[in-house]
């Protein structure tokens, strides 16, 4: 077995950093959204995955995938924005085991009222304090790790089906 590499200084004060960020910036985006629009950030999450396609309408696991939410995540948060009326979940035709959820007049409504306040939050507390090589170097960081958990990921996926 080979010998644990462990974090430098730097990069554990990095890798804490970023675990202290997300934590923090997923509890203000929640309160605030709570405050300003009755909105949870799951509800926020679900509407803006919504509106970012054709006909805002997805099917379930569409939905679990761009969240990387479990089955049963997806399932109890549609069940609760359905109903408050956010959501319109609907059997689909072809396979009797999906389904599709549509946004609804009323979840569009709730999307375009809280989307103000939710972005004036994300620029204050993240893009008012960097400088425009930071943003470049922020988006270039997350591109590089998205890739690569997309990387991890894929093996994850070819190893399970090789056992």
């Amino acid at each position: 077995m080979a010998e644990t590499e462990w974090l430098t200084d730097e990069q554990q004060r990095a890798w804490r950093g970023l675990l202290e960020v997300n934590a923090q910036l997923t509890v203000a985006l929640h309160r605030r959204l709570q405050a300003s629009s009755g909105l949870s950030l799951a509800d926020y999450d679900i509407l803006v995955a919504l509106t970012d396609v054709p006909g805002r309408s997805l099917r379930m696991y569409e939905i679990g995938e761009r969240l990387q939410w479990e089955k049963s995540r997806v399932s109890k948060q549609v069940a609760r924005m359905a109903a408050r009326g956010l959501v319109r979940r609907r059997e689909c035709i072809d396979d009797r085991r999906g389904a599709f959820v549509d946004l609804t007049e009323e979840g569009q409504a709730a999307i375009e009222a809280a989307a103000p306040d939710h972005v004036r939050l994300v620029r204050s507390v993240v893009f008012d304090v960097l400088t425009e090589e930071q943003v470049g170097q922020l988006t270039r960081i997350t591109e590089s790790v998205l890739g690569s958990l997309a990387e991890e990921r894929k093996q994850s996926d070819e190893g399970r089906r090789a056992s």
